[in-house]
């Protein structure tokens, strides 16, 4: 399954969204548009279902409280965050007869603070639909007689979630990564502390020391083939024991033409190969979606133009096994420039022009005179990246002014 549209009423810098989605996603827009909270829609969603620490309460309070995750724009105070997920089979995205037909679940969710103020979320709606008949609506009579359960959203609890817990199974299987090289570089400082899911890989060599053996052979070898590539002189990736306890990521190194190379750890590794490692890493791990964030940063130009690829490579190779979709924000033309991205396949963040509404979020297909732009040679990149720059962009210096 894939998500293939989403809706949103007040989360976060959008009053209202309403797009459908791919199999590969690109969001571009500018700086404060909302790309990363665009992303976080999904890890709510995950942090939700998840097994071990999630729930509605978990996912709200880890965001500040339902005031930072509701819009600024939105009408009033107690306006009714919303969310509904459309989640179809990947063969009716490439399906020309399948474009009428319902998808094969659909998920709402709506919160807001209860009364009287007592500062806690509630579930104000919930919803389930299967091939698009509804077999789940809340508040039932249920919540009526005890207004505590809604405390609670039917999806993370398994004794409510037997008709439709493979909803659950895959949001909770959604992952996100954006790899921090500093943290993975002064690991020693931060002494063990990782935050929830480990969104910035501290722990990318525990997880890869956690894995099959076999499986981890098969990935590591892919992933050293990639870095050779991009980093000559570097091969045989792979975790090691620190020396503290725990493990980090070392690789093979060119000794300068001794018939014996020398291995250096993470601390010695530059930035693009850890944020390299750790994208040919996530794009090789299970998960339903994977979130990423501008994965072009820290890495050359020649190969920020061939990523699309690598996500492309990744995407069949997992088909052998189990789908993946993938989203990820990007500010780079590059990255776009290749690997066949198609106009449906980005996403344009425009935020408002003045303080009276959201962002608005609209697939660059629906851009006026795409045709046209694209017929006269220009690519899809140069679009959508052109669409969405700062008007002003070339005063910026002019503000340093004396």
């Amino acid at each position: 399954m894939y998500i293939s549209r989403v809706q949103l009423k007040n989360w976060r810098n959008f009053v209202e969204v309403d797009v459908p989605l791919h199999q590969r996603q690109f969001l571009v827009g500018p700086n404060a548009s909302g790309k990363s909270n665009f992303l976080d829609v999904f890890r709510f969603l995950h942090d939700i279902a998840k097994p071990k620490g999630g729930g509605l309460q978990s996912a709200v309070d880890k965001r500040g409280g339902l005031s930072k995750i509701r819009s600024f724009h939105a009408r009033n105070k107690s306006a009714e965050v919303f969310i509904r997920i459309d989640l179809s089979d990947f063969d009716r995205e490439w399906s020309k007869k399948g474009g009428d037909k319902p998808p094969e679940w659909g998920y709402e969710i709506g919160i807001r603070t209860e009364r009287p103020r007592s500062g806690a979320v509630v579930v104000s709606h919930e919803a389930v639909y299967r091939n698009g008949r509804k077999i789940l609506r809340r508040p039932d009579r249920q919540d009526e007689k005890d207004p505590e359960r809604l405390k609670q959203t039917y999806m993370e609890q398994v004794g409510c979630n037997e008709k439709f817990r493979e909803i659950s199974k895959f949001f909770s299987e959604i992952s996100y990564m954006n790899l921090l090289p500093q943290l993975l570089r002064h690991s020693a400082e931060i002494q063990g502390k990782v935050v929830d899911d480990d969104p910035f890989g501290q722990n990318l060599a525990q997880r890869m020391q956690k894995t099959h053996k076999k499986t981890l052979e098969t990935r590591l070898r892919k992933i050293s083939g990639v870095v050779r590539i991009v980093s000559p002189g570097l091969d045989d990736i792979r975790p090691e024991p620190d020396g503290c306890g725990g493990y980090h990521i070392t690789a093979s190194c060119d000794n300068g033409g001794s018939k014996k190379n020398i291995r250096i750890g993470q601390g010695q590794m530059s930035d693009g190969t850890l944020r390299l490692i750790g994208l040919s890493w996530a794009l090789l791990e299970n998960s339903s979606v994977l979130l990423l964030e501008e994965p072009e940063e820290s890495l050359h130009s020649e190969v920020v133009s061939v990523l699309t690829w690598l996500l492309n490579k990744a995407l069949i190779w997992q088909k052998k096994r189990k789908r993946k979709q993938i989203f990820s924000s990007t500010h780079s033309p590059k990255f776009l420039s290749d690997g066949g991205v198609d106009a449906v396949e980005i996403l344009l963040l425009t935020p408002p022009e003045d303080s009276g509404g959201g962002t608005k979020v609209c697939p660059l297909v629906d851009l006026r005179d795409i045709e046209v732009l694209l017929k006269i040679g220009e690519h899809v990149g140069s679009i959508a990246t052109q669409a969405t720059a700062p008007k002003n962009s070339l005063h910026i210096a002019a503000e340093f002014k004396d």
